[in-house]
This record gives structure tokens, C-alpha cells and sequence, in this order.
């Protein structure tokens, strides 16, 4: 196996969205604008309810996906057809929002902590008018496994070791794990070598990838191969590992709408002002 090593290193930047939910920026900010097929990733925390408690009102999205983990707090999201669910910690929702829809994220707290990610993945030009789609997953829906000891792997999405995320019919054919690695474990996973992969230590102490180290905070972009080892030499260490396959196609990006040239985005944005989406 050809083992992935870390060919860029990208720290947050502190960003707000929604009705001004404090976060950090990490892809989709002038350090890396994206890294197809993914477009975003923010995280969010905070044990501050001002910080949280005005969420994310009704806001439109077409022409690609979004991805919410929770790792703390309750958030619920609607839609302007009636669709209605409640992401919990541990739980996550894979929403395509293929060719459009409205929909809201909300807390439903005031108080404590409110923590998770978002990710945005892009959809090919096939598939950029597709019916809206949401997959719920509850937490005890995510399967949980322990391949080495000391090492505890939650997987969102993908075949991992055998293990199948609860997300399916994904055309980018995506991996989304949730790890951790006690002091001193060690653990060696496949990746496909045809996709884009990074990793994001997001709690802890300082991960080793390979012979390179990556600080709390810091995400690896990693370069070809078809497996990575990850190590925990300094103490526990908790991250995200995402991969997926790359689109290769032009991107035509505004606000919340991702399609493949200027003249689908104002489509999308007529569509949305005169209430079609």
C-alpha cells in the first residue's frame, strides 16, 4: 500500500454566517478556496448560547450538498415542503439540495455547549437539478468500531475496514469518520486512491500522519495514495477524516448556490426571487 502524506497545511480563519453564528472557516476561505469536490468545511463551538442561539433562518441552497455532524447541542432544520429533523450529538444529516429548496437550522437550546461541522461537497453537472434529498442519521445509527485497540472510529459515511456508514447514494462515493486515537495508538486505514482526502485533528493533542506532525486546529490536504497512518504519540487526539472523489468540472459559485457557469447562477438566482425553488 502507498501510504498519503500532508502536501498542505491550512489553519482556520474566524467567520460568522447565518443570523451571525460565530465559527472558523477552514475550507472555502482565501487560504484554500476549495478542494473539490469540497467546498466548505466550518466548525463550530461554543458554550456561549449568545453565540449560537439565533442559528441559521430560512436560506436557499441549490446545486450541491451539505453535510452537518454534531458533536455537542440539539439543531433542528426545516424546509419550505414540509420536511422537518432533529440533529442531536453524535447524529448528522446528508442534505442534497440538488436543484433547490429553502430550509433552516436552528438550536433548540439556549444554553450550554453547541458544537459540530459543516461540510459542503459539490455535485456534478448530471446531478446539480436532482430532487432534494435528506438523510437523518441518528446517533445510535452511526456504527462504531475499534480496529486496534486504543483506536475508536465512528463512521458517517463510506466503507471503512468493513464498516458501512449509514449514508448511501452518494455520487462522489464519499468517506466521513470520526476518529480517535488514545496516547500511543497506532492505526493504518485505506483510502481510495482516486479520491481527495484530508484530515482535521479537532480535540487533543497533536497528531502524527505518516513521518509528519499536524497541530490541534491545522487541516492536512493529503497527497495521492491508497491508505494513511495516523498516530497519537503525545496523548489522545480526536479528528475528522473526508474523502471523496474529485469532479474536475468548472465552478460557478454564489453565496449558497454552486453550479457550473455564470448563466445557471442567476438562474438560480431568478428561480429563488420569484419563490421556484
Amino acid at each position: 500500500m502507498s501510504n498519503r502524506n500532508i502536501i498542505r497545511r491550512v489553519r482556520g480563519l474566524p467567520a460568522s454566517d447565518g443570523a451571525g453564528v460565530r465559527l472558523t472557516r477552514i475550507i472555502g476561505q482565501p487560504t484554500l478556496d476549495s478542494l473539490d469536490p469540497f467546498l466548505l468545511l466550518d466548525a463550530f463551538g461554543s458554550t456561549q448560547g449568545s453565540d449560537y442561539i439565533a442559528g441559521f433562518p430560512d436560506h436557499p441552497h441549490r446545486g450541491f450538498e451539505t453535510v452537518t455532524y454534531m458533536l455537542a447541542g440539539r439543531m433542528r432544520h426545516r424546509d419550505n415542503v414540509g420536511n422537518s429533523g432533529l440533529l442531536t450529538a453524535g447524529g448528522a444529516q446528508w442534505m442534497t439540495a440538488g436543484r433547490g429548496l429553502i430550509h433552516s437550522e436552528m438550536p433548540e437550546q439556549s444554553e450550554g455547549e453547541m458544537r459540530g461541522f459543516q461540510l459542503w461537497v459539490n455535485l456534478p453537472a448530471t446531478h446539480k437539478m436532482m430532487a432534494p434529498r435528506y438523510q437523518d442519521i441518528e446517533p445510535e445509527r452511526v456504527p462504531v468500531c475499534t480496529p486496534v485497540p486504543g483506536a475508536r472510529l465512528r463512521v458517517i459515511a463510506g466503507n471503512v475496514l468493513g464498516v458501512e456508514g449509514p449514508v448511501d447514494g452518494i455520487v462522489t462515493k464519499p468517506i466521513f469518520i470520526d476518529i480517535a486515537l488514545d496516547a500511543g495508538a497506532r492505526l493504518s486505514l485505506p483510502v481510495p486512491a482516486t479520491h481527495t482526502a484530508f484530515v482535521y485533528p479537532f480535540e487533543g493533542a497533536e497528531l502524527v500522519l505518516g513521518s509528519s506532525s499536524l497541530p490541534l486546529g491545522e487541516l492536512g490536504v493529503l497527497d495521492q495514495g491508497d491508505s494513511v497512518e495516523l498516530s497519537a504519540p503525545s496523548g489522545t487526539v480526536r479528528m475528522i477524516l473526508a474523502a471523496a472523489a474529485p469532479l474536475r468540472e468548472p465552478v460557478a459559485r454564489w453565496g449558497p448556490f454552486v453550479m457550473n457557469t455564470e448563466a445557471e447562477i442567476r438562474q438560480a438566482i431568478a428561480d429563488y426571487r420569484s419563490g421556484r425553488l
